[in-house]
């Protein structure tokens, strides 16, 4: 960990592409770029947890899939409804592209990560509460041309990516 990572407490940890059709992703992932091993596709349901979008609850459902290649933790998401950073990416880019760069973070410091992020005046724009992390998304587009997505891991979090490593690297 160099000495940004240990002052922050942020580890670098996934890019998320946006896509118009998973399975089109996943095949070309695995075709041409040797990436395989992804998750079955499933659905999320913003509903199931607390998503919000703009500070409103959000009803978001999309498709997602996952993988590790290389160290690196892929994962494709395709919007199917609802309001979401997700849709509006797609829905300006309809081509799809690289949406959010992921950091991870213990659940314990998340707080603090959300208050040096809108001390620097980034607010949350989006979030979830899944049973293995704490998710935020912070709009850094001018900054980075990407939004940043903020996971604070559970313990129960933690195992279940070390075992999603061994599983599918």
């Amino acid at each position: 960990m160099d000495k940004i990572q240990e002052i922050s407490g942020l580890i670098p940890t996934q890019i998320a592409w946006v896509v118009k059709d998973v399975e089109k992703s996943k095949n070309f992932f695995q075709k041409m770029l040797g990436v395989a091993n992804f998750s079955p596709t499933f659905t999320t349901r913003f509903k199931e947890y607390d998503g919000t979008y703009y500070g409103e609850p959000s009803d978001a459902e999309n498709l997602v899939a996952m993988t590790y290649s290389g160290g690196t933790f892929i994962e494709l998401i395709q919007p199917l409804s609802g309001k979401s950073i997700f849709k509006d990416y797609i829905d300006n880019n309809p081509t799809g592209g690289v949406q959010h760069i992921a950091y991870s973070t213990p659940v314990a410091n998340l707080d603090k990560v959300i208050s040096d992020f809108e001390n620097n005046g980034f607010t949350v724009v989006s979030s979830f509460d899944t049973p293995i992390a704490k998710i935020v998304f912070f709009d850094t587009r001018n900054e980075i041309g990407v939004f940043t997505e903020i996971m604070g891991i559970t313990e129960e979090g933690e195992a279940a990516v070390e075992k999603m490593k061994i599983e599918m690297e």
